[in-house]
């Protein structure tokens, strides 16, 4: 800001008595202009958050910090919010194979015979005429890929 312009420059006091810089009328830069509109107060005198009364000075919406922080943590976790979960168990429609003695179990992944954890084959589910563990990845072979 030029040294003149600095100078026609006065200190006024706002509607709310904070101290607000006001140019001359007859300054080189023009007329008073508000700055960043603090003239415009809200009208409504209830915070968003906790309804509770308050002055509103200058362009504030809440009452307290903590509600203003409360309401951005509140338009921001709707963004973030998580898929919700598939209902049941994922192991249920998983099949396993046993490294040690080759059988299969549907959801179960530790060979109760030998004790060691199974190898994940994939999806799948019971044979409907044998009765078995069978894996999608068996019934599609070569044709998947």
């Amino acid at each position: 800001m030029p040294l003149q312009a600095r100078m026609d420059c006065q200190q006024t006091l706002g509607a709310d008595d904070r101290p607000h810089q006001q140019l001359a009328a007859d300054s080189p830069a023009g007329p008073a202009l508000p700055l960043h509109n603090d003239d415009v107060t809200i009208t409504d005198s209830r915070c968003p958050v906790c309804g509770s009364p308050f002055r509103p000075v200058g362009r504030r919406r809440f009452c307290s910090d903590a509600c203003r922080q409360a309401a951005w943590r509140r338009r921001h976790s709707a963004s973030r919010a998580l898929s919700p979960l598939p209902k049941g168990d994922p192991r249920s429609g998983t099949v396993y194979e046993c490294p040690s003695c080759g059988v299969r179990y549907l959801g179960e992944q530790r060979c109760p015979d030998c004790q060691l954890f199974c190898r994940r084959i994939g999806s799948g589910g019971l044979c409907p005429h044998y009765d078995e563990p069978v894996a999608v990845a068996d019934l599609i072979g070569d044709q998947g890929r």
